[in-house]
């Protein structure tokens, strides 16, 4: 008797960007519902949850590059629901939500839940622990293998 070893088909990076994309089209269809991206939301709620918080302190949270923090942090202030104000000394700042942003926060949070519950019933609770499984399991090993490793679109999602 012979066992039969499966073979990855294709490019894995093209596997998981694949993938993601689709993953990002869904949650972000449901959260366009309240006016936000999902790395937006990301962000938001990374705020609302760590602020007051220094830019470097914050962008270290989310895994991304302070350039990358500042990109996506800008319309955020624009939209008054972020400001970035003086630190604790004169060469320091200091990010948090306003208070339009704590209620924007909070109407996104319903979005991405049906988002997540949808995808939930999509796929099954069993493949999605599971895909959870196999990422965290994967993320792990390839910890600090990559020294330039770099996520730019802060996609943890806080809930």
């Amino acid at each position: 008797m012979t066992t039969t070893v499966l073979q990855p088909q294709g490019c894995t990076s093209l596997k998981v960007r694949q993938l993601m994309r689709r993953v990002s089209q869904h949650y972000d269809a449901e959260m366009a519902s309240c006016g936000l991206k999902t790395t937006q939301y990301s962000l938001l709620a990374h705020i609302v949850k760590l602020g007051p918080v220094r830019p470097s302190e914050l962008a270290q949270a989310m895994q991304m590059t302070p350039s990358t923090l500042s990109r996506n942090l800008q319309p955020l202030v624009t939209a008054g629901w972020a400001v970035v104000g003086a630190g604790t000394d004169a060469r320091s700042r200091l990010v948090q939500a306003t208070e339009a942003g704590q209620d924007k926060r909070r109407e996104a949070q319903r979005h991405w839940k049906v988002a997540q519950q949808t995808l939930n019933a999509q796929l099954g609770i069993a493949r999605v622990a599971a895909l959870h499984a196999l990422i965290d399991d994967s993320l792990s090993i390839l910890q600090g293998t990559d020294e330039q490793d770099d996520i730019t679109e802060g996609e943890g999602h806080a809930s």
